[in-house]
Parts: C-alpha cells; sequence; structure tokens
C-alpha cells in the first residue's frame, strides 16, 4: 500500500468528484492536459506478435520468465493474459504531475494484477479506481486489486444502478451475473463514491460522463434477453443505464474517450462527450464498442460511417466490438485504426 502522502494524492484525485450539468451552453470546463497514456491492463485478446510504432508500444514475450520443467534452463518467457474482459490504465500529465487511474479491472480475480507485474506497474500508485458500469467482466479484479493493496482506502467511482442484479435469459436458458456488492467492495477498502451525474476529477483534468444521452436512431441497446431486477420483477433491460466513459482534453489536439462496453451506443457517447464539454475534435476513441454478435450487427454500418464523419486520428477498438466491426472499421478509417491487446500503450500526445 502507497505512503501517507499518496493516500492524500489519492483523495485529492478521486473522493469529491464535482457533478456539474453540462448543457452545451454551459459545457464543463475540462481541463486540457499535456499528455495522455493508456495502458490495456486486459483485453479478450493478447499478441505477442505486434509491433509498436510512433503512438504504440507493444508487449511480446518476456521479459517475464516462469518454471517450466520440459525445457533445458526449466523455465519458459510468458506473454500476458487475456480474457472476457476489460481494464485500462490511464495517465494523464499536466504541468509536470502525472496522476494513474484504473478504469475497469477485467473478469479474474487474478488477471489485471497478473498483467500489472509482468509490465513492471506498481498498482499501489494508483490514485483511484473508476468502474464503466456493473457488468461482472469489468469488476471481477477488484477482488485481486483490494489483496495487492492491503489494508487503506482507494477512492471509487461508480454509478449507482451498478449494484442492480442482472441476467441474460430467454426459452433455452438462464445466466444469471455476478451482481457488485457495496457492502464487499467497502470491506475490501474501496471509498465509493456514488454518481450519476457527470464528475471532474484530478483537478478537472478528467471528466466521467455519468449518464449517456441517447440521442442516435441506430443505438438501441441490448436485446430483450438482457435483464435486471427492478421493482420485485425482471425486465428487459436495454439501456444499460450505469453506462459511463471517460474522457481528457488532450490540448491542441481534442477529446480522449474511453469506453468500457459502450453499452450506451458509441456514437452517443462521444457526442454526449462533446455537449457537455464544448470540444468538437475527437482525436482518439478506444474501449468496447459492443457491436458483436447479430443483434448488433445492423448497427455496424451506421456507426462506422458516424465515425468516418467524427475523423479520429487514433481508434482503437477492443473487448466486445466484435471481429465484424473491427473489419469494417479498419477498412473505413484504416490510418486511424489499430488492433488492441492486453499489455498495449497508447501513447496519445506523439499522434
Amino acid at each position: 500500500m502507497c505512503d501517507t502522502s499518496n493516500a492524500t494524492a489519492r483523495d485529492a484525485a478521486l473522493s469529491a468528484p464535482r457533478p456539474s450539468p453540462g448543457t452545451a451552453a454551459d459545457p464543463i470546463r475540462l481541463k486540457p492536459v499535456d499528455d495522455v497514456r493508456v495502458t490495456i491492463l486486459m483485453d479478450n485478446t493478447f499478441d505477442a506478435l505486434l509491433t509498436g510504432d510512433g503512438r504504440t508500444t507493444r508487449v511480446g514475450f518476456g521479459p517475464v520468465h516462469e518454471p517450466a520443467g520440459q525445457f533445458t534452463d526449466e523455465r519458459t518467457a510468458v506473454g500476458l493474459t487475456a480474457e472476457h474482459g476489460f481494464s485500462a490504465l490511464v495517465t494523464v500529465r499536466r504541468d509536470g504531475h502525472e496522476t494513474s487511474l484504473l478504469f475497469d479491472a477485467g473478469l479474474s480475480p487474478t488477471g489485471i494484477v497478473t498483467n500489472a507485474d509482468r509490465l513492471g506497474i506498481r498498482l499501489g500508485d494508483l490514485q483511484g479506481v473508476i468502474l464503466s458500469h456493473g457488468h461482472f467482466d469489468h469488476a471481477g479484479g477488484l477482488a485481486g486489486l483490494a489483496r495487492r493493496l492491503g489494508p487503506g482506502r482507494m477512492p471509487m467511482t461508480i454509478h449507482p444502478y451498478a449494484w442492480t442484479p442482472r441476467r441474460v435469459h430467454d426459452d433455452h436458458s438462464t445466466f444469471d451475473m455476478p451482481t457488485l456488492s457495496k457492502k464487499a467492495l467497502t470491506g475490501e477498502g474501496f471509498d465509493v463514491i456514488e454518481r450519476s451525474r457527470p464528475s471532474l476529477l484530478v483537478d478537472a483534468s478528467i471528466l466521467i460522463t455519468g449518464e449517456i444521452d441517447r440521442t442516435t436512431d441506430f443505438e438501441h441497446g441490448m436485446p430483450p434477453p438482457h435483464q435486471a431486477w427492478n421493482d420485485g420483477t425482471w425486465s428487459h433491460d436495454p439501456t444499460v443505464i450505469d453506462d459511463q466513459a471517460l474522457v481528457v482534453n488532450l490540448k491542441d489536439r481534442g477529446l480522449v474517450v474511453l469506453t468500457g462496453c459502450g453499452h450506451a451506443g458509441v456514437i452517443n457517447i462521444v457526442r454526449h462527450a462533446q455537449r457537455l464539454t464544448g470540444v468538437t475534435p475527437l482525436h482518439a476513441l478506444l474501449g468496447g464498442f459492443h457491436l458483436s454478435g447479430p443483434a448488433f450487427e445492423p448497427v455496424i454500418t451506421p456507426t462506422v460511417t458516424a465515425l468516418t464523419r467524427l475523423a479520429p486520428r487514433l481508434i482503437a477498438p477492443g473487448h466486445c466490438t466484435g471481429w465484424r466491426a473491427q473489419h469494417a472499421l479498419a477498412a473505413a478509417l484504416p490510418d486511424a485504426w489499430t488492433t488492441s491487446s492486453s499489455g498495449t500503450t497508447y501513447q496519445l500526445a506523439h499522434i
């Protein structure tokens, strides 16, 4: 766990985020930052053969080794783990000072801790945690993180609807999703801060959108099998209303938008961020776009069309985006698109 000075910095970073209505006439004053680095701690894929460029740093096999008796030196080089989950380390720099926050925590209790160790990342230096929404594949690693940090206090920003029980149910099967427990998280040392409206963090350098305005005519959310428990009954939960994104204003370049699953629709999310901040240019869009599967295939074409008009300098879809959407985005935005992989670091001021 960090020392007292680091704990004080954590409090300043996250313990009192300031909500704001953020209309187009009165935008949230999101302070520009000098640099933004996003390291993908967990994604659905890991590719050790990817090579970096001026905008990305990739991780291959090693330098970590693990025991393996079948080799002559009784060890083997290992890469990173991948799982159906998402987690990103976001570091912003302004006026020579850096602050790092964790955005989501992956699926398994050990996944992000294992990858952080192999990347040489000190999780004790984190200043806070943000959860994009309550689905279990974005929160499973919180248990491992709590064990690594030990006794102490780690601020966590979360939407109050994230505690809602959910399931996937149809005529053939039912899958009850693991439900987050506020009591358990508090007991593990997280200082839970519930916000449904926009929040400014890290001295107004990072914006958490809160609930997203749904304004497009093609992003309809989750299909009927996705259900939530409300008022004593299960009902269709299309909106995943707790879905929120992280937004940074990179000086002289524009918005960097990071999504978890993008359940609100990535176009809704980007337009919402533009309205909240009054900043129009989209510099980079990263994270899950949730365009995978038959229910979302009709959404791919209008999403790609809208993103092409937004003209981001970098687009790095991952997690639940799906291979059909990846192919369409890569074809439409060949200079901006890049593949995501566990361990990739995006150097966004270099683009």
